[in-house]
């Protein structure tokens, strides 16, 4: 089954209304203006930010509308996964990081950060709600449904063939070809990888036997570097399965996944709902906000969350104001509307977005 996820409004037309909002002044408010105003922003300076390649599409639409909005600064972001996102921020290569797993409570010490105050430790703050999706290419086939269990047999090398007995039982009006299944995973660290080896080893534990891990930690199988590195393989091979963040699942044909007679397809919608189900991480400070995913809520629990990180005080004061006035664009409500129009991402729910809005506005 082939699932489109929200319709983009086109980035030429977020970029113009973020660019005339920010720009807006309060006479033109009042009187109704067309006439676009002169930049008013005072900002300038240069960011580095490195991490997530999920949230790939979203980093440019809310670099190219804050640059837009403020001609000042120059926003750079490279896509090279979340383990090197983290790694570069904590040895000071990287103003921030998008990481798609927050920083673990004993990772996050006073001191453990170049680019951070010496009395200083880091924050996650989401910034970015997708699900993950099971994506393959089987000819013949666009329909296709598995149970978490089928798919860690797949993933963990046990089911080997797209016409094994159990594939089919889910699968009774397919023809599925006899073929040998080619499990395409992450070659780097990446978060998407903890995310999708959580969900198995919650709601396939009897299968799944390995612990959650950003490297992945099954032998066998053919690995990729980065999102579109697994995209780009599932879909020029032949009879490949693969798992990628589900706004850059192009034209790939995507399974439908859960409990049998309970398949889900991944929307930006269930993943906010399993995202709004779920707790905040509890022993962590103030402003230092992660969440405790429900791999096992109604919906679609196979659903990712990246976080911004960056210094809760920076040892340069001009770089901790460049950082606090961009993330709280990408957590406004209208960046969190931006990049969904764009990348088909979930907003943060109001309530949510309000903590994280306040987190950001702490940082120094």
């Amino acid at each position: 089954m082939k699932i489109r996820l929200t319709a983009a409004l086109g980035l030429s037309a977020v970029l113009l209304f973020s660019a005339c909002a920010a720009n807006e002044t309060p006479a033109d408010t009042a009187t109704g203006s067309s006439e676009a105003s002169a930049p008013t922003s005072t900002l300038e300076g240069t960011l580095s930010g490195k991490g997530a390649s999920s949230a790939k599409v979203a980093q440019e639409t809310w670099v190219a509308a804050f640059q837009t909005a403020n001609p000042g600064v120059t926003v750079n972001y490279s896509p090279d996964g979340s383990g090197a996102g983290r790694e570069a921020f904590i040895a000071g290569g990287a103003d921030f990081a998008g990481s798609d797993r927050a920083l673990k409570i004993e990772e996050n010490t006073v001191g453990a950060f170049v680019g951070c105050a010496a009395e200083s430790a880091a924050i996650n703050v989401p910034i970015y709600v997708s699900p993950i999706a099971v994506i393959f290419n089987i000819e013949g086939v666009t329909d296709l449904n598995l149970t978490p269990e089928v798919l860690a047999g797949i993933f963990h090398g046990d089911i080997t063939n797209w016409n094994d007995p159990a594939i089919a039982a889910l699968n009774p009006d397919a023809t599925l070809p006899d073929l040998a299944i080619t499990a395409v995973h992450r070659s780097d660290e990446s978060g998407t990888t903890e995310n999708f080896t959580d969900y198995l080893h919650v709601a396939a534990a009897g299968v799944w036997t390995d612990e959650p891990s950003q490297e992945w930690p099954v032998a066998g199988g053919e690995a990729a570097k980065g999102t579109s590195g697994v995209v780009a393989a599932v879909t020029n091979g032949t009879g490949t399965i693969g798992y990628a963040d589900a706004s850059q699942a192009g034209t790939a044909s995507i399974a439908k996944v859960g409990p049998e007679g309970k398949f889900e397809a991944p929307t930006e919608e269930a993943a906010a709902t399993a995202v709004e189900n779920s707790p905040v991480e509890e022993g962590r400070e103030a402003n230092d906000i992660a969440i405790a995913l429900d791999r096992q809520a109604e919906g679609y629990p196979i659903v990712l969350v990246s976080y911004g990180i960056a210094c809760s005080e920076y040892k340069d004061a001009a770089k901790g104001e460049l950082v606090s006035a961009y993330l709280s664009y990408v957590v406004s409500e209208e960046g969190q509307q931006a990049a969904a129009a764009s990348a088909g991402s979930a907003p943060l729910s109001a309530t949510l977005r309000d903590k994280v809005v306040a987190a950001v506005d702490s940082i120094k």
